[in-house]
Protein backbone atom coordinates (compact mmCIF):
# COMPACT_ATOMS: atom_id res chain seq x y z
CA UNK A 1 0.00 0.00 0.00
CA UNK A 2 3.00 1.97 1.38
CA UNK A 3 4.38 1.77 -2.36
CA UNK A 4 1.06 2.58 -4.36
CA UNK A 5 1.15 5.49 -2.45
CA UNK A 6 4.11 6.99 -3.39
CA UNK A 7 3.85 5.98 -7.16
CA UNK A 8 0.44 7.75 -7.01
CA UNK A 9 2.40 11.05 -6.16
CA UNK A 10 5.24 10.27 -9.33
CA UNK A 11 2.99 8.83 -12.10
CA UNK A 12 0.34 10.93 -13.58
CA UNK A 13 -1.53 8.04 -15.06
CA UNK A 14 -2.37 6.23 -11.35
CA UNK A 15 -3.59 9.94 -10.62
CA UNK A 16 -5.83 9.77 -13.87
CA UNK A 17 -6.74 6.03 -12.58
CA UNK A 18 -7.65 7.20 -9.21
CA UNK A 19 -9.84 10.35 -10.26
CA UNK A 20 -11.44 8.12 -12.69
CA UNK A 21 -12.25 5.69 -9.73
CA UNK A 22 -14.22 8.54 -7.91
CA UNK A 23 -16.23 9.51 -11.21
CA UNK A 24 -17.09 6.52 -11.72
CA UNK A 25 -18.32 5.90 -8.59
CA UNK A 26 -20.47 8.75 -8.14
CA UNK A 27 -22.81 7.17 -10.98
CA UNK A 28 -22.65 3.58 -9.88
CA UNK A 29 -23.76 4.64 -6.47
CA UNK A 30 -26.61 7.03 -8.05
CA UNK A 31 -28.17 4.59 -10.48
CA UNK A 32 -26.83 1.72 -9.02
CA UNK A 33 -29.16 2.76 -6.34
CA UNK A 34 -31.78 2.90 -8.53
CA UNK A 35 -31.16 -0.53 -10.74
CA UNK A 36 -30.84 -2.85 -7.87
CA UNK A 37 -34.38 -1.46 -6.48
CA UNK A 38 -36.37 -1.32 -9.52
CA UNK A 39 -34.65 -5.33 -10.13
CA UNK A 40 -33.48 -4.35 -13.61
CA UNK A 41 -30.46 -5.92 -13.84
CA UNK A 42 -30.59 -8.06 -16.78
CA UNK A 43 -31.89 -5.33 -18.85
CA UNK A 44 -28.15 -3.64 -17.88
CA UNK A 45 -27.06 -6.71 -18.46
CA UNK A 46 -28.03 -6.08 -22.07
CA UNK A 47 -26.78 -2.44 -22.56
CA UNK A 48 -23.31 -3.55 -21.21
CA UNK A 49 -23.00 -6.16 -23.74
CA UNK A 50 -24.34 -4.24 -27.13
CA UNK A 51 -22.14 -1.20 -26.30
CA UNK A 52 -19.39 -3.47 -28.03
CA UNK A 53 -21.01 -2.83 -31.54
CA UNK A 54 -20.91 1.09 -30.82
CA UNK A 55 -17.44 1.13 -29.74
CA UNK A 56 -16.27 -1.27 -32.49
CA UNK A 57 -18.10 0.92 -34.92
CA UNK A 58 -16.41 4.05 -34.10
CA UNK A 59 -12.74 2.31 -34.43
CA UNK A 60 -13.33 0.90 -36.98
CA UNK A 61 -14.12 4.62 -38.73
CA UNK A 62 -11.89 6.28 -37.13
CA UNK A 63 -8.96 3.85 -37.89
CA UNK A 64 -10.13 3.26 -41.51
CA UNK A 65 -11.93 6.39 -42.66
CA UNK A 66 -10.21 8.96 -40.91
CA UNK A 67 -12.46 9.84 -37.93
CA UNK A 68 -9.76 10.64 -35.84
CA UNK A 69 -11.82 12.74 -33.19
CA UNK A 70 -14.42 9.76 -32.83
CA UNK A 71 -13.77 8.22 -29.77
CA UNK A 72 -14.68 4.50 -28.89
CA UNK A 73 -16.93 6.13 -26.34
CA UNK A 74 -18.89 7.96 -28.32
CA UNK A 75 -20.00 5.05 -30.19
CA UNK A 76 -20.77 3.72 -26.94
CA UNK A 77 -23.05 6.16 -26.06
CA UNK A 78 -25.00 6.12 -29.14
CA UNK A 79 -25.43 2.26 -28.77
CA UNK A 80 -26.33 2.26 -25.25
CA UNK A 81 -29.03 4.81 -25.42
CA UNK A 82 -30.14 3.02 -28.60
CA UNK A 83 -30.54 0.20 -26.75
CA UNK A 84 -32.23 1.21 -23.66
CA UNK A 85 -35.25 2.60 -25.84
CA UNK A 86 -35.37 -1.05 -27.57
CA UNK A 87 -34.86 -2.80 -24.55
CA UNK A 88 -37.15 -0.22 -22.66
CA UNK A 89 -40.37 -0.19 -25.45
CA UNK A 90 -40.53 -4.38 -25.36
CA UNK A 91 -40.33 -4.11 -22.08
CA UNK A 92 -43.72 -2.39 -21.70
CA UNK A 93 -45.63 -3.30 -24.90
CA UNK A 94 -44.50 -6.88 -24.99
CA UNK A 95 -43.66 -8.80 -21.46
CA UNK A 96 -43.44 -11.87 -22.27
CA UNK A 97 -40.45 -10.89 -25.42
CA UNK A 98 -38.43 -9.24 -23.00
CA UNK A 99 -36.08 -11.78 -22.73
CA UNK A 100 -35.54 -12.78 -26.07
CA UNK A 101 -34.92 -9.21 -27.17
CA UNK A 102 -32.26 -8.23 -23.97
CA UNK A 103 -30.60 -11.69 -25.28
CA UNK A 104 -30.77 -10.71 -29.07
CA UNK A 105 -29.08 -7.46 -28.40
CA UNK A 106 -26.41 -8.51 -25.92
CA UNK A 107 -25.57 -10.95 -28.49
CA UNK A 108 -25.76 -9.21 -31.69
CA UNK A 109 -24.04 -6.01 -30.14
CA UNK A 110 -20.96 -7.64 -29.15
CA UNK A 111 -20.78 -9.80 -32.38
CA UNK A 112 -20.83 -6.29 -34.60
CA UNK A 113 -18.24 -4.75 -32.27
CA UNK A 114 -15.79 -7.82 -32.73
CA UNK A 115 -16.69 -7.95 -36.52
CA UNK A 116 -15.92 -4.04 -37.27
CA UNK A 117 -12.80 -4.48 -34.60
CA UNK A 118 -11.22 -7.96 -36.89
CA UNK A 119 -11.56 -5.06 -39.90
CA UNK A 120 -9.61 -2.64 -38.75
CA UNK A 121 -6.07 -2.72 -39.60
CA UNK A 122 -3.43 -3.19 -37.23
CA UNK A 123 -2.85 -5.06 -33.51
CA UNK A 124 -6.50 -4.45 -31.70
CA UNK A 125 -5.20 -4.22 -28.51
CA UNK A 126 -8.08 -2.11 -27.93
CA UNK A 127 -10.42 -4.82 -27.86
CA UNK A 128 -9.28 -6.46 -24.60
CA UNK A 129 -9.45 -3.18 -22.91
CA UNK A 130 -13.17 -2.69 -23.89
CA UNK A 131 -13.91 -6.54 -22.79
CA UNK A 132 -12.16 -6.20 -19.27
CA UNK A 133 -11.48 -2.81 -19.17
CA UNK A 134 -7.95 -0.81 -18.22
CA UNK A 135 -8.63 1.76 -15.86
CA UNK A 136 -4.48 2.42 -16.28
CA UNK A 137 -4.56 3.52 -19.67
CA UNK A 138 -7.57 6.20 -18.68
CA UNK A 139 -6.61 9.80 -20.18
CA UNK A 140 -7.24 13.41 -19.77
CA UNK A 141 -9.75 13.30 -22.46
CA UNK A 142 -11.44 10.00 -20.84
CA UNK A 143 -11.81 11.64 -17.60
CA UNK A 144 -13.47 14.93 -18.93
CA UNK A 145 -15.96 12.95 -21.11
CA UNK A 146 -16.72 10.50 -17.80
CA UNK A 147 -17.22 14.03 -16.01
CA UNK A 148 -19.36 15.08 -18.49
CA UNK A 149 -21.51 12.08 -18.06
CA UNK A 150 -21.53 12.68 -14.01
CA UNK A 151 -22.66 15.72 -14.48
CA UNK A 152 -25.71 14.77 -16.82
CA UNK A 153 -26.47 12.01 -14.41
CA UNK A 154 -26.77 13.72 -11.69
CA UNK A 155 -28.45 16.46 -12.86
CA UNK A 156 -31.42 14.24 -14.36
CA UNK A 157 -31.30 12.75 -10.94
CA UNK A 158 -31.78 15.72 -9.15
CA UNK A 159 -34.85 17.29 -11.06
CA UNK A 160 -36.93 14.23 -10.65
CA UNK A 161 -35.50 12.39 -8.42
CA UNK A 162 -39.36 11.94 -6.87
CA UNK A 163 -40.94 10.43 -9.98
CA UNK A 164 -37.70 7.74 -10.13
CA UNK A 165 -38.29 7.24 -6.57
CA UNK A 166 -41.91 6.60 -7.30
CA UNK A 167 -41.40 4.72 -10.80
CA UNK A 168 -38.94 2.36 -8.76
CA UNK A 169 -41.09 1.18 -5.98
CA UNK A 170 -44.86 1.85 -6.43
CA UNK A 171 -45.50 2.16 -10.19
CA UNK A 172 -49.29 2.33 -9.60
CA UNK A 173 -49.40 4.95 -7.25
CA UNK A 174 -47.14 6.49 -9.54
CA UNK A 175 -49.53 6.39 -12.00
CA UNK A 176 -52.24 7.31 -10.31
CA UNK A 177 -50.42 10.61 -9.15
CA UNK A 178 -50.31 11.32 -12.89
CA UNK A 179 -46.76 10.63 -13.67
CA UNK A 180 -45.81 9.08 -16.86
CA UNK A 181 -44.40 5.91 -15.95
CA UNK A 182 -43.37 4.59 -19.59
CA UNK A 183 -41.53 7.75 -19.86
CA UNK A 184 -39.18 8.09 -16.46
CA UNK A 185 -38.73 4.30 -16.78
CA UNK A 186 -37.29 4.92 -20.56
CA UNK A 187 -35.27 7.88 -18.96
CA UNK A 188 -34.05 5.79 -16.15
CA UNK A 189 -32.87 2.80 -18.73
CA UNK A 190 -30.90 5.61 -20.36
CA UNK A 191 -29.10 6.95 -17.30
CA UNK A 192 -28.23 3.02 -16.76
CA UNK A 193 -27.16 3.29 -20.14
CA UNK A 194 -24.78 6.17 -19.89
CA UNK A 195 -23.82 4.73 -16.38
CA UNK A 196 -22.54 1.34 -17.93
CA UNK A 197 -20.41 3.57 -20.76
CA UNK A 198 -18.57 5.08 -17.65
CA UNK A 199 -17.76 1.77 -15.93
CA UNK A 200 -16.69 0.32 -19.38
CA UNK A 201 -13.65 2.04 -18.61
CA UNK A 202 -12.95 0.65 -14.93
CA UNK A 203 -14.06 -2.78 -14.98
CA UNK A 204 -15.26 -3.45 -18.52
CA UNK A 205 -18.08 -4.69 -20.36
CA UNK A 206 -18.07 -8.44 -19.13
CA UNK A 207 -18.06 -7.21 -15.09
CA UNK A 208 -19.58 -3.65 -15.62
CA UNK A 209 -23.04 -5.15 -13.86
CA UNK A 210 -21.25 -6.38 -10.92
CA UNK A 211 -19.77 -2.80 -10.34
CA UNK A 212 -23.08 -1.40 -11.41
CA UNK A 213 -24.88 -3.21 -8.70
CA UNK A 214 -22.53 -4.76 -5.92
CA UNK A 215 -22.03 -1.35 -4.12
CA UNK A 216 -25.77 -0.85 -4.02
CA UNK A 217 -26.66 -4.24 -2.48
CA UNK A 218 -23.97 -3.78 -0.04
CA UNK A 219 -25.36 0.01 0.96
CA UNK A 220 -28.83 -1.66 1.05
CA UNK A 221 -28.08 -3.55 4.16
CA UNK A 222 -26.98 -0.36 6.30
CA UNK A 223 -29.26 2.23 4.83
CA UNK A 224 -33.16 3.46 5.22
CA UNK A 225 -33.69 5.53 2.49
CA UNK A 226 -32.59 6.16 -1.29
CA UNK A 227 -30.79 8.55 -0.54
CA UNK A 228 -28.69 7.25 2.46
CA UNK A 229 -28.16 4.34 0.17
CA UNK A 230 -27.28 6.67 -3.17
CA UNK A 231 -24.12 8.09 -0.91
CA UNK A 232 -23.35 4.77 0.78
CA UNK A 233 -22.89 3.06 -2.71
CA UNK A 234 -20.76 5.75 -4.06
CA UNK A 235 -18.55 5.13 -0.75
CA UNK A 236 -18.16 1.53 -1.23
CA UNK A 237 -17.77 1.75 -4.74
CA UNK A 238 -15.08 3.98 -4.00
CA UNK A 239 -13.07 1.95 -1.83
CA UNK A 240 -13.43 -0.91 -3.52
CA UNK A 241 -12.31 0.87 -7.00
CA UNK A 242 -9.35 2.39 -5.08
CA UNK A 243 -8.26 -0.77 -3.11
CA UNK A 244 -8.52 -2.89 -6.23
CA UNK A 245 -5.87 -0.61 -7.75
CA UNK A 246 -3.87 -0.46 -5.30
CA UNK A 247 -3.69 -4.40 -4.07
CA UNK A 248 -3.50 -5.30 -8.04
CA UNK A 249 -0.42 -2.27 -8.18
CA UNK A 250 2.36 -4.12 -6.80
CA UNK A 251 1.59 -7.90 -8.50
CA UNK A 252 0.48 -6.65 -11.76
CA UNK A 253 -3.18 -8.13 -11.36
CA UNK A 254 -5.60 -6.96 -13.96
CA UNK A 255 -7.27 -4.03 -11.51
CA UNK A 256 -11.01 -4.17 -12.49
CA UNK A 257 -11.05 -7.86 -12.17
CA UNK A 258 -9.12 -7.38 -8.59
CA UNK A 259 -11.88 -4.75 -8.25
CA UNK A 260 -14.87 -6.50 -8.70
CA UNK A 261 -13.61 -9.66 -6.88
CA UNK A 262 -12.94 -7.33 -3.64
CA UNK A 263 -16.60 -6.16 -4.35
CA UNK A 264 -17.96 -9.35 -4.70
CA UNK A 265 -16.12 -11.30 -1.52
CA UNK A 266 -16.98 -8.10 0.97
CA UNK A 267 -20.83 -8.98 -0.55
CA UNK A 268 -20.45 -12.19 0.30
CA UNK A 269 -19.07 -11.51 3.95
CA UNK A 270 -22.48 -8.97 4.26
CA UNK A 271 -24.72 -11.75 3.61
CA UNK A 272 -23.43 -13.98 5.96
CA UNK A 273 -22.57 -11.68 8.92
CA UNK A 274 -26.43 -10.77 7.96
CA UNK A 275 -27.66 -14.11 8.23
CA UNK A 276 -26.09 -14.85 11.34
CA UNK A 277 -27.39 -12.06 13.18
CA UNK A 278 -30.95 -12.89 12.22
CA UNK A 279 -30.12 -16.70 13.15
CA UNK A 280 -28.86 -15.05 16.73
CA UNK A 281 -31.99 -13.28 16.91
CA UNK A 282 -34.43 -15.80 15.64
CA UNK A 283 -32.95 -17.60 18.64
CA UNK A 284 -33.17 -15.23 21.17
Amino acid sequence: MIEFANAVGRYPFLQYALFTGVLASIACGVVGTYVVARRITYIGGGIAHSVLGGMGAAYYLSVVHGWRDLHPKYGAVVVALLSAVIIGWVSLKARQREDTVIGSIWAVGMAIGIIFISRTPGYNEDLMSYLFGNILMVSPGDLWLIGGLDLAILAIVYLFYNQFQAVCFDEEFARVRGINVEFYYLLLLGLTALTVVILVTVVGIVMVIALLTIPAAVAGYFTRTIKQTMLAASIASILFTTVGLAVSYRPDLPAGATTIVLAGATYLAVIVISGLRKTARASD
